[in-house]
């Protein structure tokens, strides 16, 4: 597994960035990389950081505004080519149905809870791993 992994953070909301790097530390797992943290407070940042690349994992916050994470999923998803991995942070779990429509890979619900989010970030960067070396 590679030494380092970049991940972009998008919300509005510093304080659910926040979150995300305390939720995740140096790295979220010990087989996991350590974690370089890359953040946008707007969905044009965020289409803007993933056509420099080197983005390993996305987290996007369905409950941002003006453009929430779930649209900017499906969006990017659809013009990033070979888009990363999307962990999408949803209001409810009855959201999750509609990160199924974003095209996320994954989601967890908001408040973020540490244990959850680090185990989703995880599971993510090790298939992107796995995907780099196949």
């Amino acid at each position: 597994m590679q030494a380092t992994a970049t991940v972009l953070v998008y919300s509005d909301d510093s304080h659910t960035r926040e979150q995300v790097r305390l939720a995740t530390g140096r790295r979220p797992a010990p087989d996991a990389p350590v974690v370089e943290f890359l953040e946008c407070a707007t969905p044009a940042a965020v289409v803007r950081e993933l056509d420099r690349g080197g983005v390993d994992a996305v987290v996007l916050d369905g409950e941002a505004t003006p453009m929430g994470g779930m649209g900017l999923c499906r969006q990017i998803k659809d013009e990033v080519f070979r888009c990363p991995p999307v962990l999408l942070l949803i209001g409810r779990p009855q959201d999750a149905w509609l990160a199924t429509w974003s095209r996320a890979d994954a989601a967890v619900t908001l408040p973020v809870e540490p244990v959850e989010f680090a185990s989703a970030l995880a599971s993510l960067l090790r298939r992107k791993s796995l995907q780099q070396s196949a």
